[in-house]
């Protein structure tokens, strides 16, 4: 399997060249560093030769926000290790640009597509100790290759799904060689533990979900909204899909009865569908406003409709109550929610829908210390906000002391296992 994965590889690299090209003219690659995932002229090693170099791997936003903390702890272990983290998307890269000008010796790179040759090159080239992958990436040729080279594998955060689980399990001599290889994994939840069990990892263990781990405070959160804000009555649904502004819509018409000067603020997952949301507003009669990045709300506008990245947790400061999308529609049912552990961390009443799969023990958690609830219809939700919008947002604050109580437990128990790992395996 291994051999075919290769020959497959090999034979779409000039095809992959052409993607990312094509992708950066569609500005979804950086416009200068895309090279460094296709080209190992361009991997721009940098680290001291003598060093040792730990390398994370995580995909997207999420996952890098998660591992910093971890990161930093590492530093503080030995101040001499560097560090290289490695992304796929344009906007983890550009958040870990900024979050790596507070650490010396820590490098960022794209990383680099899964062939062979590539990964071999830029193994050699950047000599890693130990590679660290995050929540659910998992790369052949980089696992085989770097277990050729006895460079020691963790992953952290892993998450495998019951489908992606049926799915290795066709191929199971492949995952048990694959999942077998990392010395450590700590996973997000019971499910994936019992998941890599199966697969022979033995050094597994759960220690919570290091999302859940808080590092608001190292970041300057500003809002030139927050002035407005802090004088309307307004709530926040983020990360909505197609389908579901309708039903934010009819909860704005229900609150918009007791609340005249209410505003509505929409954060939709893909900010290519702002026009299409502004549409839906017009057909319910509502003054909206397109909001691009540090621009200022219009005050005669009901429904604000967010059109950047990068800017939710400036508004999660100043919600007292927050809708997650992805959640609130029977198709969402197999893939449904997104991540609400932000949000919670800053002080937010948490709202979502039936369909959470992908979040289900977070949501759990969440519910149990009182900081989300389910919700069924837009009556509902208008009912659980009429009364959240009487509420100073300093009434949550228990939400972000419990949150931070369980991060640094989860903190403490994933840094315990981590440094037994890098006692055993890099030291």
């Amino acid at each position: 399997m291994i051999f075919i994965y290769r020959i497959l590889t090999n034979l779409l690299y000039p095809f992959l060249i052409l993607l990312i090209f094509f992708r950066k003219l569609r500005n979804k690659e950086d416009a200068y560093r895309y090279k460094e995932k296709i080209f190992p002229s361009f991997f721009n090693v940098k680290k001291k030769k003598k060093s040792n170099l730990l390398w994370f791997h995580a995909a997207s936003i999420g996952e890098i926000k998660s591992i910093l903390p971890i990161i930093y702890e590492l530093k503080k272990l030995n101040p001499k290790n560097e560090v290289l983290i490695t992304t796929v998307t344009l906007s983890s890269g550009n958040l870990v640009k900024e979050e790596i000008k507070k650490y010396k010796n820590v490098y960022h790179r794209f990383f680099p597509v899964d062939v062979r040759f590539l990964i071999k090159k830029f193994l050699t080239k950047w000599n890693p100790k130990a590679i660290f992958f995050v929540d659910s990436e998992i790369w052949p040729n980089l696992i085989i290759e770097a277990n050729e080279k006895k460079i020691p594998l963790a992953i952290l955060n892993a998450r495998i799904t019951k489908k992606t689980f049926n799915r290795w399990k066709l191929f199971k001599d492949l995952a048990k060689i694959l999942f077998g290889s990392f010395k450590l994994c700590l996973a997000s939840n019971l499910e994936t533990k019992k998941y890599f069990l199966d697969f022979g990892v033995k050094n597994t263990h759960y220690n919570g979900n290091i999302k859940l781990i808080d590092n608001s405070n190292e970041i300057k959160l500003s809002n030139p909204n927050e002035r407005i804000l802090k004088n309307k009555r307004f709530w926040f649904a983020v990360s909505t899909h197609e389908g579901e502004e309708d039903f934010i819509l009819k909860t704005h018409y229900f609150l918009k009865k007791k609340y005249k000067d209410l505003i509505s603020i929409i954060a939709p997952r893909h900010i290519n569908r702002v026009y299409e949301i502004r549409n839906l507003c017009n057909k319910f009669g509502y003054s909206s406003q397109i909001l691009h990045k540090n621009e200022e709300i219009s005050i005669n506008n009901e429904i604000i409709i967010i059109n950047s990245f990068g800017g939710l947790r400036n508004y999660f400061k100043v919600s007292k109550s927050v809708l997650i999308g992805k959640s609130l529609l029977k198709n969402f049912k197999n893939n449904g929610g997104q991540n609400p552990l932000e949000a919670a961390k800053l002080g937010c009443k948490i709202y979502h829908g039936s369909w959470v799969y992908n979040f289900q023990e977070i949501y759990k958690l969440l519910e149990k210390y009182k900081i989300s609830q389910e919700i069924m219809t837009p009556k509902q939700l208008s009912r659980n906000l009429s009364f959240d919008l009487r509420k100073n947002k300093k009434d949550n604050k228990n939400f972000s002391i419990k949150i931070k109580k369980l991060g640094k437990k989860t903190l403490l128990t994933t840094m315990m296992h981590i440094k037994i790992f890098y006692r055993n395996e890099i030291n």
